[in-house]
C-alpha cells in the first residue's frame, strides 16, 4: 500500500470481519480501506488495508485473535492477519491469496 490510486487495486467501504480463534468469536461491521497487488517475486497477491476502530475487534485482538476473514457486502472475502491497532484505535489487516474484493481477471495468451 504505497499511496493508493497507483496502480493497484483497492476498496473502500463497510466490510464484515469474522473473529475465531482465541477466546473471542462473533462478527464485526466496519469502514475499511484496503488494496492490494499481483507479487511477481512471491507469485500471490498481496493485499493490506486498515480498518476503523472497533471495540469487537480489539478485544478480540486481545484475546488473541490474529487470523480474520474480510468480507465485503458484495460477498468477496480474503483471510488476513489482523495486526495491534493504530493511535486511532483502527486495525491494519493484511493478507496473500484472493482479497475481499473484486480484481480484473487476466487472460493469458497462448
Amino acid at each position: 500500500m504505497s499511496g493508493f490510486d497507483d496502480g493497484e487495486e483497492e476498496y473502500r467501504g463497510v466490510v464484515t470481519v469474522l473473529l475465531s480463534g482465541g477466546e473471542q468469536e462473533g462478527t464485526a461491521d466496519v469502514r475499511a480501506h484496503i488494496a492490494g497487488h499481483f507479487s511477481p517475486h512471491t507469485g500471490d497477491y498481496r493485499w493490506k488495508g486498515r480498518l476503523s476502530a472497533s471495540d469487537e475487534i480489539t478485544a478480540a485482538y486481545e484475546n488473541g485473535v490474529r487470523e480474520v476473514v474480510v468480507r465485503t457486502p458484495e460477498g468477496h472475502e480474503g483471510t488476513g492477519t489482523l495486526d495491534a491497532p493504530n493511535l486511532w484505535g483502527g486495525h491494519p489487516v493484511s493478507g496473500a491469496g484472493t482479497p475481499p474484493f473484486a480484481v480484473p481477471e487476466v487472460e493469458l495468451d497462448d
